[in-house]
């Protein structure tokens, strides 16, 4: 059955952008994380708390949440909010959902937010949490299955012994990513790596080295979001959303998916390509969710910018260096900037837009692809598609 489109196109903007300070032990809550990440967007927007009307926020067990987030703010009247259970996979769904909230009238101000003290606290897949919902995990667990890398460190392996895919392959996108954060005062990790670094990197979970893994971080980020009317009139120029999509698929753990080498953002992408009107040729800079060095590689296959296995290839060709054809993770990335769950991709892809990444920035960039966990752990997604105004 066809899915219809949502008639969002256009009609709503990111306003303004704001982030903590990324670190491995921020010393406060996550409420107070979240706070001040709302603050600074906000002030980043010229806006004043009390103009907000909707708070959004997604994670699992780890943040602060709206209910929480606006009477510390001093908000006393939301009109909408938003409190979304998920990981990354559900990352760019927050700002989907807020753009519609808004292109619908039910709020005009919505601030999206992730806090997470994932260095510091409950550490991602790590001990301190209680037994997740999924069903699979109880085939998993007497394994000694259950992080993170280890599930993504299978279907990386499949892609490997399908496609020849190479270590060298992974390798030169996190020296890649590494340089572009060597141009960002926020990122975690400045230092500039090689290959042979890269390879030296003590083991995760094959294939997978440290310098293949996201960073946790202690941090939080936001992103407002109103009418496009609205926020031309405001301190700084406006990121339109020109698309938003999201949803969910079958499980590889368990579901029927024949190829564990394709993700849901393959099922996604067309989707959120018509909704925008554009395709992959459109897009001049990506921030693509890099939980680990192989999501990236999956991605510019199933959202179509190379062919389905030329991933790899396509990143050693230089492609997705800041001169290449297709600039991704230009702040660094979770491998190097930090990793706030997705919304510091969203942020980041604004900052292309409105032309004020300061020495990373990618010369004319005018549309933009920001994504999630493409599927793999759990069968769902999120993208949007970002234009400047």
């Amino acid at each position: 059955m066809p899915k219809r489109l949502l008639d969002i196109r256009d009609r709503t903007a990111i306003a303004g952008v704001g982030y903590t300070p990324f670190t491995k032990d921020s010393g406060v809550s996550t409420l107070t994380l979240a706070c001040r990440a709302v603050l600074a967007a906000l002030e980043d927007a010229g806006l004043a708390v009390d103009e907000v009307d909707g708070l959004a926020t997604h994670r699992v067990g780890d943040s602060a949440a709206p209910t929480l987030v606006a009477p510390a703010l001093g908000l006393t009247d939301l009109a909408w909010h938003l409190d979304q259970f998920g990981g990354g996979s559900v990352s760019h769904a927050v700002v989907g959902q807020a753009a519609l909230a808004v292109a619908a009238g039910v709020a005009e101000t919505v601030v999206c937010y992730r806090a997470i003290n994932a260095r510091s606290e409950f550490r991602m897949g790590g001990t301190g949490r209680g037994v997740p919902a999924s069903p699979e995990v109880q085939y998993q667990a007497p394994y000694g299955y259950v992080a993170p890398p280890q599930q993504y460190a299978m279907y990386a392996r499949a892609h490997m012994l399908k496609y020849g895919t190479q270590a060298e392959h992974f390798g030169q996108l996190a020296v890649t990513q590494r340089a572009n954060a060597a141009k960002n005062p926020r990122a975690l990790m400045r230092t500039p790596i090689t290959l042979d670094d890269y390879l030296a990197s003590r083991w995760i979970a094959e294939p997978f080295r440290l310098l293949d893994c996201c960073l946790e971080t202690d941090g939080a980020c936001a992103v407002v979001v109103t009418t496009a009317e609205r926020a031309r009139a405001l301190r700084r120029p406006p990121v339109l959303i020109s698309a938003a999509a999201w949803g969910g698929g079958t499980s590889h753990l368990s579901g029927p998916s024949a190829d564990p080498t394709v993700t849901a953002a393959a099922v996604l992408a067309p989707r959120l390509y018509a909704q925008a009107g554009l395709g992959p040729a459109d897009i001049d800079v990506a921030e693509l969710y890099d939980c680990f060095t192989y999501s990236v590689i999956v991605q510019l296959e199933d959202y179509g910018f190379c062919e389905k296995g030329e991933g790899g290839p396509y990143v050693a060709s230089g492609a997705t260096a800041p001169d290449g054809a297709l600039p991704v993770n230009t702040h660094g990335g979770f491998l190097s900037e930090g990793y706030v769950h997705g919304i510091n991709h969203i942020a980041e892809a604004v900052s292309q837009l409105r032309g004020d990444a300061g020495d990373r920035q990618v010369p004319g960039a005018e549309v933009a692809l920001s994504t999630a966990q493409p599927g793999y752990i759990l069968p769902a997604t999120s993208a949007l598609i970002l234009r400047r105004s």
